[in-house]
């Protein structure tokens, strides 16, 4: 039974997977294309990743409820989750030509996915079956929607990339938060006898709100608000002295051993 209760997770953790290969396949196009390809595709890889994270969400959503979490699910979900959301936008970076300036677009992706890796082996390594608060360390999931998001945000702002100096050090920020040890917010429980969870799950609505009204405007803000406040809980922790108490709520795993976005 409890073999047969990981089966609906495992089947999302699939998702994940053939969405992160897709994308990679799409965005592989570019390089064997004379001119590379058109914005519907580069949209179509960027899409697929986020479609990506989703299945990865409803992962973890399924496998707390059900109780279908299991050392073997950890480990698919994070050889997964490096394709998704290692692979798949560091690809996408090199084959789009989205960084112009000599071979910064293969130097930013490797960066990004040697964190990445990183951070999915440290995670592994740590991970229990306990059901913990927080995240150390920015997930990889999160990582990857903040760069790719930022496509989007351009093109519907601008029609075009630009910024590009912003974007680069959004990519090298967002891989140096994948190995820091900076306590992130996990996804919260749907329990409203406590004040903080009633707040998180309000916002929590509300911005899944927004990115129905328009997912290319919202998901970059929200994504760097959600690192904002992560790096500003830190710095209110040393500022006032509370650094102790902090590296003492950090957790090693949240959700039942999974990672999340």
């Amino acid at each position: 039974m409890k073999n047969f209760k990981g089966i609906l997770p495992g089947m999302f953790t699939m998702g994940n997977l053939a969405c992160g290969f897709a994308s990679i396949i799409t965005s592989a196009k570019a390089l064997d294309t004379p001119g590379g390809l058109s914005n519907n595709n580069l949209f179509e890889a960027v899409w697929l990743i986020v479609l990506a994270a989703f299945f990865d969400f409803l992962d973890g959503l399924v496998a707390r409820f059900t109780k279908g979490y299991s050392r073997f699910g950890v480990e698919l979900d994070s050889l997964t989750d490096v394709v998704s959301f290692g692979v798949a936008p560091a690809v996408l970076l090199v084959s789009f030509g989205l960084i112009k300036h000599g071979n910064w677009a293969w130097i930013l992706g490797f960066v990004f996915l040697m964190a990445a890796t990183f951070r999915l082996a440290r995670f592994n390594l740590s991970a229990t079956l306990e059901k913990k608060a927080n995240f150390l360390g920015l997930p990889v999931p999160s990582a990857a929607i903040v760069i790719i998001s930022y496509i989007l945000f351009s093109y519907e702002i601008w029609g075009e990339i630009r910024m590009e100096k912003f974007f680069i050090i959004v990519i090298l920020a967002t891989a140096a938060l994948m190995v820091s040890t900076v306590e992130f917010e996990a996804m919260p429980r749907f329990d409203f006898s406590k004040p903080t969870n009633r707040i998180k799950v309000i916002l929590l609505i509300a911005a899944a709100i927004g990115i129905m009204i328009n997912a290319s405007l919202v998901i970059f803000p929200l994504g760097l608000l959600y690192i904002l406040y992560g790096i500003g809980k830190l710095l209110f922790a040393l500022l006032f002295g509370k650094k102790e108490k902090y590296r003492q709520r950090s957790p090693k795993t949240a959700k039942g051993g999974k990672e999340e976005s």
